[in-house]
């Protein structure tokens, strides 16, 4: 039964880990990544959609992404969206194909990202700390309802911790490798 709990937490740590990964593939680092603009909010067809909905992306050149429509009518919804967006980005449209061309990084935006993302590793760890309380309360439970012994309560709470330091230690190497990433000039 304990096992069961912790596999669950280590299924909900693993969440956070990915939704980690996804939002540090956003954080721009110099070089061109479609992540940059995948999830890139656009208002069309009465909806608000991800641009990966409406368009496919490449990396013709190591500082330009280009942005290729489906749907042609929908370039200026693209355009509107990536202008809304905080990227700081200029869209360039040739009817067919959007690019946008990033510049390179300024020591002062490197070190600004470099915030953001030792936020948002923060944000990860008290994720997995939040993921660890609700499994420690529900062991704490059943061990009050007599459903375990107080040894085994104590032997769950050892291997969550365990558990809990594994995917801690997996988000700050996470963290240090996308900050020398950004930093790199």
């Amino acid at each position: 039964m304990i096992r069961e709990f912790l596999q669950d937490a280590a299924n909900r740590m693993d969440g956070a880990i990915i939704a980690l990964e996804e939002d540090l593939a956003g954080y721009r680092t110099g070089r061109a990544s479609p992540h940059l603009v995948e999830k890139l909010e656009v208002e069309m067809y009465g909806q608000t959609m991800h641009l990966i909905q409406l368009a496919v992306i490449s990396v013709p050149e190591p500082q330009q992404l280009a942005i290729r429509p489906y749907d042609a009518s929908s370039i200026s919804a693209i355009e509107r969206g990536i202008l809304k967006s905080n990227l700081g980005l200029t869209p360039n449209n040739d009817g067919k194909i959007i690019r946008l061309n990033l510049p390179r990084l300024t020591e002062e935006r490197r070190r600004e990202l470099s915030k953001l993302v030792g936020r948002r590793i923060e944000e990860a760890k008290v994720a997995v700390r939040n993921v660890r309380r609700d499994i420690l309360g529900d062991l704490r439970e059943m061990k009050n309802e007599s459903m375990i012994t107080e040894d085994d309560y104590f032997r769950g709470q050892d291997d969550l911790q365990e558990l809990t330091d594994k995917y801690v230690k997996q988000i700050d190497v996470l963290g240090v490798s996308k900050e020398k990433e950004i930093m790199e000039v």
